[in-house]
């Protein structure tokens, strides 16, 4: 696989600068022309500036407190992806920011030095940092320490400040998030799963052009490659998309519904990320086997001529089934009806495919085995994209 190796290795650096700018450029345009997930997260973004400000405003302003950092600095984190994880984070942060305030004004008043507060304080807290009771709030317990010390306000009045702040930025963190549109990931969910088919699709009708034209090598094969471990990078977000959409409707599912805010197209079930999850997998499968092919140091090798060209023919027509299916998905519209054209040249593929390899068992096992292994993945696609292929 050295070959190999040396091609996902050169394509590397200038494939990832491009495909970061197309994401951006894309991330901007799908923001500014229409609801999804690139808008909440822009409405995210400014609902959590607009808490620090307001928290600022509030403490700093008009209360004038001289500790206010402490009310936009926890107001600015609580604006989480869901009103349920700004109420449990701001318990937990708070609950650190107290420990962390009163361990550190006791060692400086045990100590009379803040060098041997510091000593004494921060370590401690720093392993506090990791009771899963304070989840990822708990280094939050350690930096307040070294807010409160270094600031030099570690007496009563420093705590009560620090504590009182804390609690007004967490009030006002979870009330900006529940109350100014509070986030929802239902679409979240439906347009990933989109995604992954569209971009299952793509892959397919990629691998299929290369193939088709035959110009192919160890270099576009790492391509390959690289596009399918982006697919589980993709199925790695739906399946965290799926947890925040349960997440999102606990403690809001009332008010959402009365803001409007919850989409009237059903919830795609969970069986759909399981279904599409086996997709990405088999085309992981596949472009490895067309990597396994192409290396000069293994035995197996790629089929050639009609055969490899149908081949190319059959995935190019299930990722134009991918890219249907996408649609399906996105627009929540129900399962369109069977193209019969299509799925009679697909099963005439199939059946020529067939006889090619009862033909390449007389080539040797190294062609067999490649053009085996590439149909049984064309197999696996063609039975979990168009399932009722397998009642015809």
């Amino acid at each position: 696989m050295g070959d190999l190796g040396q091609g996902v290795r050169s394509v590397r650096p200038m494939d990832a600068v491009r495909r970061e700018a197309r994401a951006a450029v894309e991330a901007v345009r799908a923001a500014w022309r229409e609801p999804g997930r690139e808008r909440d997260l822009v409405v995210q973004s400014l609902k959590a500036a607009a808490a620090a400000v307001i928290a600022w405003l509030v403490g700093g302003v008009w209360m004038g407190d001289p500790l206010a950092l402490m009310a936009p600095w926890v107001a600015l984190v609580l604006v989480q992806a869901t009103v349920y994880s700004s109420l449990v984070q701001g318990a937990r942060q708070f609950g650190a920011i107290c420990v962390g305030t009163v361990l550190a004004s006791a060692t400086l008043a045990l100590t009379g030095d803040t060098t041997g507060a510091l000593a004494l304080s921060v370590p401690v807290l720093m392993l506090l940092s990791n009771w899963p009771r304070f989840g990822d709030q708990g280094i939050y317990a350690a930096t307040t320490a070294l807010f409160t010390l270094t600031s030099g306000m570690a007496g009563l009045d420093g705590v009560g400040h620090r504590v009182g702040q804390a609690a007004l930025g967490a009030v006002i963190g979870v009330a900006v998030n529940a109350l100014v549109l509070p986030p929802i990931h239902l679409r979240d969910v439906r347009e990933n799963l989109a995604t992954l088919a569209r971009e299952s699709g793509d892959v397919l009708r990629s691998v299929a052009a290369d193939l088709h034209d035959g110009d192919w090598d160890a270099q576009t094969a790492a391509g390959w490659l690289n596009a399918s471990a982006r697919l589980n990078h993709r199925l790695d977000a739906l399946r965290s998309a799926r947890r925040w959409s349960q997440e999102s409707l606990r403690l809001t599912y009332g008010p959402l519904r009365a803001l409007h805010r919850v989409s009237h197209m059903p919830l795609p079930p969970p069986d759909e990320d399981e279904r599409l999850g086996r997709v990405t997998g088999h085309v992981t499968a596949l472009t490895r086997a067309l990597a396994v092919a192409v290396d000069d140091k293994r035995t197996p090798a790629p089929p050639e001529g009609p055969a490899l060209r149908s081949y190319a023919d059959l995935l190019s027509m299930i990722g134009d089934v991918c890219n249907t299916e996408a649609d399906r998905l996105l627009n929540g519209s129900v399962d369109p009806g069977p193209d019969d054209e299509r799925e009679a040249r697909m099963r005439e593929l199939h059946g020529y495919l067939q006889e090619r390899l009862r033909e390449h068992a007389g080539l040797g096992a190294a062609h067999t085995a490649v053009l085996g292994t590439l149909l049984l993945q064309a197999e696996n696609l063609w039975a979990e994209i168009l399932p009722e292929h397998e009642e015809r």
